[in-house]
This record gives C-alpha cells, structure tokens and sequence, in this order.
C-alpha cells in the first residue's frame, strides 16, 4: 500500500523526465521481447505439429530467429543480475574518493544529497561472521559482528516473554540510487543492495526482522511523494508513515486483546526543513535550500491533546533519530511513535537516541530497567529501530550488553 500526493508547484527537471522515460522504454522493450520469445516458442510447437505448412527452408529461419531470440532474452538476463555488483563497483569507486576528500557527503543528481558512511556501508559486502572485522568501523574485531550482539539481545528479551521486532531501515541510496550513479535504477522492484541473506539468517535464529526495502521501493515512484528527504539521511514524512504501517501489519495479530480502538487522529501538513547532509558538504559546495515535505501530524482526539511515551504501555520503540526525526526534531507529532499509535491504537513507550542505533539505545533501556526494575516486565514487544548502515559503520560496534541486572 502506498500514499499519494499531490507535489504542487514542484517540478522535475527535463534530465530527469528523460530518464525516467528511457527506463520506461527499456523496461516496455524487455516486456515486449519476452512476450515475442514465448510467442516463438509457441510457434515452434505448432510447426512441430504441422511441419508441411512451413516447410523446409521456413523452418530453418525460424528456428534461427527462435535461437537469436533466446540468446538476446538471456543476455538480459544476466545483464539484470550483474546489476547489483556493478552498482557496488561504482559505489566502492565512490566512496574511496571521498573518503580521501574526507567527505562526509555527496551531491547526486536532480538536488539529491547522501551520506558517505551510507555509501560505505552498501559498498562492504558481506557484514557478518568471518567478514565483519573487516568491514567494520568497530573498535574491537570483537565487537565488529552484528549477528552475535542481535542474537543475544534477542534471548534475553526472549527470557522475559518479550517479542523483538527488528527494523533496520534502508540506505537512501538502495531506494534511489540512479539519484546518485544515474545509469542504476531498480529493476522489477528488486534492491540493488538486498540485505536478504543477513536477514534471513537471523530469521533461522528466531529473530524477527521487517526488511522496509520492499515497500518503500514499491511506493519511490512518480506518482507518490519521495520516501526519504532529498537533503537529509533521514526518511520523509511519508516513509515514516509507511513504516509505521508495515510494522503494524507485522505485530497485528501478536497485539490481539492488547489493542484498543483508536482515540487518535491525524492531518497532513506541510513543512520546511534544512536537512542534515546540507550541512555537511564541503565548504565550497553549493547549498541546496530548505525542502519542503508532507507530514502526517497525529493528535489524541480524546485528550485534545499530542501522543506523548507511555512508560506503562505493553510497547517499547527503541532506536536511533529515525525514531526521533519528526516526533521532536523537525517537526513534533509526526514521528514514528505518533503513527504507531495512530496505526496500533496503542502509544509506545520511547528510549531514543541521536546517537547509536545499535549500542548506546541499549545501554539507554538498561539504565531505563536498573532505575525502575519493574519496567521490563510492563514490555511485551521492542521494536528495534535504526538504520541499516549501523551494521557496519556503528562507532562502538556490536558488543553484547545486558539486558538488566
């Protein structure tokens, strides 16, 4: 499910329309030469059946055509599979320039600005086990592999009868990255950076994991608001709404009889903001100026009044400023915790940071559970919030911590 916006007086350059046009013919162009090899095929069964009314000579040219036909379907093929190598080449090219600049961002295409350490991190490859010291930002090789720090937490909250909900959110290059290396756009929906081995290998150790990737490349369309601001590391109001209905599809039926119906109501407005990345440009790079975007501003209608933490609630959202953004940043009642509770009917509690995604919020909710020890046992589902890049790029890396004492 997507949301659909009307831009306003916002237009797209004419470099942009063309490009957007040419994916458009190319994508068409492969649909109608799929079409035109299994219409081939079915051809050839027919002059099997009926080798008369071809006859020799015929046959032969269609058999030719047949065969080009299928040696140009698979050249494709494998053209669309080596995409995504070819799109970590090009950022790995990328990020060695810059880290050499010592640049913490980069311009792209059409006002579009990124993070390096983003770029970094979808340019490393493989993240976890023998891989991870490699790779890592960690202090420690010790501390360098995600996968033991996420398992572990996960047992603990386990032990506790606490659901995890895992929610690493995409790279703003993966979602767009023909805004950064025009010639690479996502093809039938795919990420040129799929994450899906990682996951699916904390799924097979029980870990619940919400891959965002899917939906927010299925709704990055023309037709539909940006799911990450242009000049910020940050998702727009949009994707942060998207999230919010993507986690709370996921904890439905694990919320059955603790829900409640909603007393929350929502209204778009728009906002300005000047987005992080801006500031982070060269000194002699051009500044883009504020962006402007739609937020979805949520109210308890009961109350008259906003959705604040609720620290008795059954729900605890733990994470990084994506948590943070436009709950208390940007803008206010518009973050992820107020669509959560417009989206669940119930309000989460809050412990987040501007800080680590993946360390510092945790030593967050230990020192939250030694203050009150009976906070843990109010908790039935964490959702863990943070940005993917985490994985590689956390400061402090991934050490294991306590849950409480």
């Amino acid at each position: 499910m997507c949301l659909a916006f009307d831009r306003g007086s916002g237009k797209s350059s004419r470099e942009s329309e063309l490009s957007a046009r040419s994916l458009i013919h190319k994508r068409r162009g492969l649909a109608a030469l799929e079409a035109n090899f299994r219409q081939a095929k079915h051809g050839y069964r027919v002059w099997a059946m009926c080798p008369a009314t071809f006859g020799g000579v015929g046959a032969l040219l269609f058999f030719c055509t047949l065969q080009l036909l299928w040696q140009i379907s698979s050249a494709c093929g494998a053209m669309a599979q080596d995409m995504p190598n070819q799109f970590v080449a090009a950022l790995a090219a990328k990020v060695k320039l810059l880290e050499k600049e010592n640049a913490a961002a980069v311009a792209g295409v059409d006002g579009w600005l990124f993070l390096t350490a983003d770029l970094r991190f979808l340019s490393a490859g493989r993240f976890w086990g023998d891989s991870a010291a490699a790779v890592s930002r960690a202090p420690r090789p010790d501390f360098a592999d995600p996968l033991p720090a996420i398992l572990d937490f996960n047992n603990q909250l386990k032990e506790r009868g606490i659901h995890l909900l895992v929610v690493p959110v995409p790279a703003k290059a993966a979602i767009y990255p023909e805004k950064l290396v025009p010639e690479f756009t996502p093809v039938s929906g795919g990420a040129l950076t799929p994450l899906d081995n990682f996951y699916e290998k904390l799924r097979e150790e029980g870990v619940d994991v919400l891959d965002l990737a899917p939906r927010f490349l299925e709704c990055r369309s023309k037709e539909h608001e940006d799911v990450f601001c242009k000049t910020d590391t940050h998702w727009s109001g949009v994707g942060c709404v998207l999230a919010a209905q993507a986690i709370a599809e996921r904890l439905r039926d694990i919320l059955t009889g603790l829900r409640s119906p909603s007393t929350y109501a929502s209204q778009w407005v728009e906002i300005s903001l000047e987005g992080d990345l801006s500031q982070l440009l060269g000194a002699e790079a051009e500044k883009p100026g504020p962006e402007k975007i739609p937020v979805r501003r949520i109210v308890d209608s009961t109350a008259g009044s906003s959705v604040a933490p609720d620290p008795n609630s059954s729900l605890l959202l733990l994470g990084d400023s994506f948590t943070l953004v436009f709950h208390d940043f940007y803008a206010t009642n518009a973050g992820l915790l107020d669509q959560l509770a417009l989206e669940l009917g119930i309000c989460p509690d809050l412990i987040g940071t501007r800080g680590s995604g993946a360390s510092a919020v945790r030593v967050s909710l230990y020192r939250r559970a030694m203050k009150d020890p009976g906070y843990l046992a109010k908790k039935k589902i964490v959702i863990w919030c943070f940005a993917s890049r985490e994985f590689t790029e956390a400061a402090q890396g991934w050490p294991k911590l306590p849950l409480a004492k």
